[in-house]
């Protein structure tokens, strides 16, 4: 990893976190990551309520559609439906 040479030869703390995460994503696997993220979404839901998350999904939506055209909300749309429609089609079949 490259030095970042306004630091007397240390790296950033941007490149030391790189280089953690990529060291962590080396030792361990998928379920690793969906262990943590279970955890952390549970203490998340915890210590919030719903205003907080109206609020994030308020932001969020906004920077969505921001940073994304029509075609995009049809590309999802379309995607969604289809998979409505399949899981409808899995459920009429049981």
């Amino acid at each position: 990893m490259a030095k970042n040479n306004n630091n007397n030869g240390k790296m950033s703390r941007e490149q030391a976190g790189q280089k953690g995460g990529n060291k962590t994503a080396r030792n361990h696997d998928q379920e690793f990551y969906q262990d943590i993220g279970e955890k952390g979404g549970n203490t998340t839901a915890q210590n919030h309520d719903k205003e907080f998350y109206e609020e994030i999904g308020q932001k969020g939506g906004k920077a969505t559609s921001r940073n994304h055209d029509q075609e995009f909300y049809e590309e999802i749309g379309s995607k969604g439906g289809k998979e409505r429609a399949r899981q409808n089609d899995n459920n009429n079949n049981s």
